[in-house]
């Protein structure tokens, strides 16, 4: 049996803009979400953007997201795009 018949996993994708490119704001995410009990991952887009996708319980993704606003110290969040997401099974989250 898996762990999400145990406790129902939904998944998110959040865009985030601003200064988050250089600053450690995957590492940072990737922390949040290790934390938290997520996985999924967090990658750089070539329009500046980070993709950060996490699987898991929704009030621990709730818990990512108010982290996600906030960022790392040299980070600069401008902005961020949630989407609920399919879900696709990932044994940790990584940094892509």
């Amino acid at each position: 049996m898996s762990k999400s018949a145990v406790s129902p996993s939904e998944a998110r994708r959040w865009y985030v803009r601003g200064r988050v490119q250089g600053v450690g704001y995957r590492d940072f995410a990737q922390r949040a979400a290790v934390q938290l009990g997520l996985t999924g991952y967090a990658r750089n887009l070539d329009d500046g953007r980070v993709e950060v996708y996490a699987v898991g319980p929704p009030s621990k993704l709730s818990e990512l997201a108010g982290m996600l606003y906030r960022g790392p110290r040299w980070s600069d969040v401008r902005g961020i795009e949630e989407q609920e997401a399919a879900i696709t099974s990932y044994d940790s989250f990584r940094i892509r």
